[in-house]
């Protein structure tokens, strides 16, 4: 009897989908991946072809699990809004985030960025932004020619990409939508929400209220005009 063996067959690479790391290191830091990343996909919920994640692995390249990324928030113009457990490039028609943001946290060396930013030139991304919650400081860099440059005045920049407005200044950093409406959190949303509720309470209450006093002004004159009938006059002769 001849026994066939099978040639081993490739080991299959691993992707994982998590290092194990906390997606973010305070509360600062965790409410602008939040407020970015939300209001991103607000701002194309009705776009079936943009993906928009946070703290998402990215893989450019097949075969090479080392090589990996995770944003704090990514933006995929030209792909579908399906979940995934990462981004594996080559499964994703080669497309690369073309716009990427990191908040920073105080964790993060300068060593670590400076790797990130080789990282995301080396990979594709168009638009590369850095946001500072601890000191409001706010930096952008924009894909040229010889790779991604430093943008050199970026108050009231807008992402060619995305048509949103930067505004950091003071103790404050706000961005705005392409309608010049603001990026809100979900506090301020649920708010707002809870105001205009409010509001719309009070102007039903309003109509009620009148509504009553038209019902109660028909009332009186329908038993003033039945009291005219019982004394002989008819109140039609009274007008």
């Amino acid at each position: 009897m001849v026994s066939i063996i099978n040639a081993p067959t490739q080991t299959e690479v691993i992707y994982p989908d998590s290092d194990g790391q906390p997606m973010a290191n305070n509360t600062k830091q965790f409410h602008w991946i939040l407020v970015i990343q939300q209001n991103l996909d607000w701002l194309y919920a009705d776009n079936p072809n943009v993906f928009v994640a946070g703290d998402l692995f990215w893989y450019p390249v097949e075969g090479k699990p080392h090589i990996v990324n995770a944003p704090d928030v990514m933006v995929v113009l030209g792909r579908g809004k399906a979940d995934r457990g990462s981004y594996k490039q080559w499964e994703e028609e080669n497309i690369a985030p073309q716009v990427v943001f990191e908040i920073l946290s105080p964790s993060n060396k300068p060593h670590e960025m400076e790797r990130k930013l080789i990282f995301y030139e080396r990979y594709g991304v168009e638009e590369y932004y850095i946001y500072n919650p601890e000191n409001n400081q706010f930096w952008g860099w924009l894909r040229s020619e010889e790779g991604l440059e430093i943008i050199p005045s970026i108050t009231s920049w807008v992402s060619p990409r995305l048509g949103i407005r930067f505004e950091p200044s003071g103790d404050k950093f706000e961005i705005y939508r392409p309608d010049n409406s603001r990026f809100f959190s979900y506090l301020e949303i649920s708010q707002m929400l809870e105001q205009k509720q409010q509001q719309l309470e009070e102007k039903q209450q309003q109509l009620d209220e009148v509504q009553q006093r038209a019902e109660e002004a028909e009332t009186r004159s329908r038993l003033l005009a039945e009291k005219l009938r019982s004394m002989g006059i008819n109140p039609d002769d009274l007008t």
